[in-house]
């Protein structure tokens, strides 16, 4: 299986500030690559984590982010993933049920194009490890972090 990281999960293990749900998190995470399962750092979640971080001047988990980044496969953006994004970003508001605001770039709608191709392409089962399945699981195999075994 592969498993996508979202947000939820990553700002958990890069969270500067240990609390209970980041350790949890972080040993969910070493044990879901000890057990064979391919870990993907999708680059818009990279993204989307990074510039909260910097922002935050949270310099301490940039350097966390990066030195996970460094272990985890990399995927990046491609030009496919971005059509397929637009092409659900419109069946979501055609169907009454937009994932964020119409001027957002819409990161989830982005994140499940990209599970969506990484499964075709490398035929195995993608799930998104996250803290919010409903957006997601419209158009991609989601589920909470704690429920991906």
């Amino acid at each position: 299986m592969i498993i996508l990281l979202d947000s939820g999960p990553l700002g958990l293990v890069t969270n500067p500030n240990v609390t209970r749900a980041s350790e949890e998190c972080s040993l969910w995470l070493e044990h879901a690559g000890r057990s064979g399962h391919l870990v993907v750092l999708p680059e818009i979640v990279d993204y989307e984590l990074r510039r909260e971080l910097l922002r935050g001047r949270k310099n301490k988990g940039v350097i966390k982010l990066d030195g996970l980044a460094s272990r985890l496969v990399f995927a990046p953006i491609t030009s496919p993933v971005l059509r397929l994004a637009a092409e659900f970003w419109a069946i979501a508001r055609h169907r009454g049920m937009p994932t964020a605001d119409d001027r957002a770039l819409d990161f989830d709608m982005i994140l499940a194009a990209q599970a969506v191709l990484i499964e075709e392409d490398w035929e195995q089962q993608v799930v998104i490890a996250t803290t919010n399945v409903r957006h997601l699981a419209r158009f991609a195999a989601a589920r909470k972090w704690q429920d991906v075994r």
